[in-house]
């Protein structure tokens, strides 16, 4: 799978490449990144990229004939792709949107700044994505949230594949769940104690007890 991101900060995303689960499956590529920075297709010598907002109002927006030049340099060596605009506006970025983009060939990334977009932009995307019902300064966070998540999906990402299927906000028989509580050593730390059970050696008692523990969310 490949990612596609759109941004001011090049850099910030390519971090990626040296940190973690992430970085090791972009150098061994599982997963491929790519930065475009979006000053390139800015005007004039000053690469300008936004400007102000028609009728007034504070804050600067990104224009649309600048994102969209740079949403058409993503595509242009792609047959089929998805693009994705990140915006507080968005779509609220759940674990199952992370399992649809994981069957993607490539999926490009549009990270917003400034006070908001032209809301034309919205015509050249596929969908807006939200990491939350907060605001940060840019897109490029929630772009490596969106990133981390969904590699992760990606086949053979992860070290074992189970992995992925088995933890929080993953399906199991029809449900989303939030994974069991889970302990390692020390046996007891400031009077603090493993459950007796898991100690008990019984897979049959310890698997009834890690299901009584999983939260399961309504039927799907």
């Amino acid at each position: 799978m490949k990612f596609k991101v759109i941004t001011l900060f090049p850099q910030f995303i390519e971090s990626l490449e040296n940190y973690s689960i992430i970085g090791r499956a972009i150098k061994k590529r599982k997963i491929l990144l790519e930065t475009i920075d979006l000053r390139d297709f800015g005007l004039g010598s000053y690469k300008q990229v936004d400007d102000r907002p028609y009728g007034g109002g504070i804050g600067m927006l990104l224009r649309v004939d600048v994102a969209v030049k740079a949403i058409r340099k993503a595509k242009e060596k792609t047959k089929q792709c998805k693009v994705v605009i990140l915006s507080a506006a968005g779509e609220k970025f759940t674990q199952k949107k992370a399992e649809e983009y994981s069957q993607l060939d490539e999926l490009v990334l549009l990270c917003g700044h400034y006070e908001g977009h032209d809301k034309r932009i919205e015509d050249y995307a596929d969908e807006m994505i939200s990491v939350g019902d907060f605001v940060v300064s840019g897109g490029e966070i929630p772009a490596m949230t969106v990133i981390d998540a969904t590699s992760r999906l990606v086949k053979s990402v992860l070290g074992k594949d189970e992995s992925s299927q088995v933890e929080s906000h993953s399906m199991l028989n029809g449900r989303r769940i939030i994974e069991y509580p889970q302990y390692t050593r020390p046996y007891e730390f400031e009077g603090k104690k493993v459950p007796q059970i898991l100690l008990s050696g019984d897979p049959k008692k310890i698997g009834v007890w890690l299901d009584k523990k999983t939260k399961k969310s309504k039927l799907f």
